[in-house]
């Protein structure tokens, strides 16, 4: 999903040289290389205009392929590649706004921070959030995620007592299946009071992958 030409005031577009100046001078796939600068650019007007609400790109990771999508205020949402990221896409037309494009350099801060993550270099990430995706308790779950330390597990019970309502488990598992930025805010470190994993947006592989890569370090 990508914002359409028409929302993207002539101006604008008047600032992006014609194809014939964008291609490289040898070497590569010179229409790939083409489309990509006219992404770029694209995505720079729209977003000197004001009029790019959500910018998102998609990165590999070895829990597959993740969308990262930000709005001016943040990080809005991490989602795996199970969970259809065209639909993703859709949900945040329908909730944020329809004006979406995909713009790599505006998430190129966040796509670092979990690339140096998945390396083992990195224990905390240090992104602005957009937590409008996520009210209420559900809230103030996700709002509490980030106190599990690094390499560290908590129970579904144990967060819940610890948000001052020890009777919602259900509630706080419903919170961690929903929590919009998975891996950056890590609900993948709670689990059953059994010691099994629980469910993840993952899925049950892509959760065990991050908390061995947790404890291996």
């Amino acid at each position: 999903m990508t914002l359409p030409l028409e929302q993207i005031p002539e101006h604008a577009l008047e600032q992006i040289p014609p194809p014939d100046l964008l291609l490289p001078s040898a070497g590569g796939d010179g229409n790939d290389v083409v489309l990509s600068r006219l992404q770029r650019r694209l995505a720079a007007a729209a977003a000197d205009t004001g009029i790019l609400d959500v910018a998102y790109t998609v990165i590999n990771t070895p829990v597959g392929e993740l969308l990262l999508a930000a709005t001016p205020a943040g990080l809005v949402r991490v989602a795996f590649a199970c969970e259809d990221h065209d639909a993703v896409l859709g949900n945040l037309a329908a909730r944020i706004s329809p004006r979406i494009l995909k713009a790599p350099g505006r998430l190129q801060a966040a796509a670092d921070q979990v690339g140096e993550y998945f390396a083992g270099t990195r224990r905390a990430f240090d992104l602005p959030l957009d937590l409008r995706l996520t009210a209420g308790f559900r809230r103030v779950i996700v709002e509490r995620l980030p106190d599990i330390r690094y390499g560290s597990t908590a129970s579904y019970s144990a967060l819940a007592a610890l948000a001052g309502n020890p009777g919602a488990v259900r509630a706080v598992g419903t919170a961690c299946a929903l929590n919009p930025l998975p891996v950056v805010v890590p609900c993948h470190r709670v689990v059953r009071s059994d010691g099994t994993t629980g469910n993840y947006r993952g899925g049950p592989v892509a959760k065990r992958l991050l908390l061995d890569l947790e404890a291996a370090a």
